[in-house]
């Protein structure tokens, strides 16, 4: 089974299915961002009648910063399914890198903004506390 794409090239029952998973993978990024801010705004609004403090902020500060962390997973992974499968020109990939690049900076920042440290600098506190500090850790 073949079909025509918007260009007029051909595609088959297999480039369709890969387009139509792409796509699949972008629409959750979007409704896992869109569902993950509304309900961090119902808890942050739960606990901001309860408590008279900032921590209905901080809460959903961290909550859409997860979200949009999670969405930005899903994204990614559709833009690489429809651009590798579909359409791997050198163009198509760079454009590709450059957008992944531009995600991955976002995540990262996104991911120190919500827990105030690198992601590579996580330590176990009970493992840490355990081993004898050595010369470098001073």
């Amino acid at each position: 089974m073949t079909t025509t794409d918007e260009g007029g090239g051909v595609l088959t029952l297999f480039d369709a299915v890969t387009l139509f998973v792409g796509a699949g993978f972008e629409a959750l990024g979007v409704a896992t961002i869109v569902v993950g801010t509304v309900i961090a705004g119902v808890r942050s609004l739960k606990t901001m009648f309860r408590t008279a403090n900032q921590s209905a902020y901080k809460l959903f500060r961290q909550e859409v910063g997860r979200a949009i962390l999670l969405g930005l997973e899903f994204l990614v992974a559709g833009d690489i399914i429809r651009t590798i499968v579909i359409a791997p020109t050198l163009r198509n990939v760079a454009v590709l890198g450059i957008i992944v690049l531009t995600r991955i900076v976002l995540s990262i920042a996104l991911q120190v903004e919500l827990e105030g440290h690198w992601p590579w600098r996580r330590q176990n506190r009970h493992c840490h506390e355990m081993q004898p500090k050595s010369e470098f850790d001073q």
